[in-house]
């Protein structure tokens, strides 16, 4: 099949080198457009570009999906099917262009965690297990009929960067999995339902982020690795942001009051909660480097 990507982050790398690997004829790659970025405000490319010009592979970067020269374009590469992966919302011209539709791969067990941060929020959530499913492209976001499913546990441990590179790759081998099944007229496609009490992945806010200290010990756990190391959990410390990396939980019956410090000013920082405390291993100060806790009491007084 001739299959044109779409994509543009990291994530969506490790998709397209697997189809190019496994001789999957990717005719063309549509990413983001080249944006500045840096100190001297550069024009940089995306990981997905980056690596399609490498594979000498035609690369396609429209402002607007909807412009007709783009679209005229699209058309030319007469692909049989579309695979996305990590990239914006595609109008129903795009979609629905070649033959056997547009495939997605989305990073939750769908109908679960539809949505624009699925891996954040499955670990604020305290879930067990995720995993990855492609499905066809239709209308409404998400909604589309089930190809294939992989479903893979999260460690207590797991952050949403660690889990992030695994459901990377788990992803890439599923993309492949699903292609393989459709080329040989051997996939079956599943309605997706909506489930009583399925969750949702909203998108992520600064005052998401913000940690209530007036909560057990493990939400605020899950929160903080939920959003390691982007966008990153904060809290305030002497009216500054104090963002939270990597933390421990501490679970004992107090009587300090929820937020309330506890220091030895040398290598241990704890904020209380409900029923415990959260230690803190790794953190950032606004205006400081990201380090850890011994290093930031060395040159930071806690009051």
């Amino acid at each position: 099949m001739r299959v044109i990507f779409l994509g543009t982050p990291d994530f969506a790398v490790a998709s397209l080198k697997a189809l190019v690997e496994h001789k999957i004829e990717v005719v063309a790659v549509v990413t983001a457009p080249d944006k500045p970025a840096g100190r001297g405000m550069n024009l940089q490319q995306s990981a997905v570009k980056k690596y399609a010009v490498e594979q000498q592979i035609p690369v396609l970067q429209p402002e607007k999906l909807k412009d007709p020269l783009f679209l005229d374009e699209l058309k030319s590469f007469k692909a049989d099917i579309q695979v996305v992966v990590a990239f914006r919302m595609l109008p129903e011209v795009v979609w629905n262009m070649p033959p056997k539709g547009t495939i997605n791969v989305h990073a939750s067990l769908l109908p679960n965690y539809r949505g624009a941060a699925p891996i954040n929020w499955a670990i604020i959530n305290g879930e067990q297990s995720t995993g990855v499913s492609t499905f066809k492209l239709k209308h409404k976001i998400d909604t589309g009929n089930i190809l294939l499913q992989n479903e893979i546990p999260i460690l207590p441990d797991d952050t949403a960067g660690t889990l992030h590179d695994k459901l990377m790759h788990l992803g890439a081998e599923l993309i492949v999995a699903t292609l393989e099944k459709i080329a040989s007229n051997d996939i079956v496609e599943r309605e997706q339902s909506l489930v009583a009490g399925a969750k949702h992945a909203p998108k992520l806010y600064t005052e998401t982020c913000k940690i209530d200290w007036n909560n057990p010990v493990e939400s605020v756990y899950n929160k903080i690795r939920g959003l390691s190391p982007y966008p990153a959990a904060f809290t305030l410390l002497n009216n500054k942001v104090l963002k939270l990396y990597r933390t421990q939980k501490i679970n004992q019956e107090h009587h300090d009051v929820p937020s309330s410090i506890q220091t030895d000013g040398k290598t241990y920082l704890r904020f209380a909660c409900t029923d415990g405390y959260i230690q803190v291993d790794e953190l950032q100060l606004e205006g400081k480097k990201r380090m850890l806790t011994a290093d930031f009491l060395r040159g930071n007084k806690i009051d």
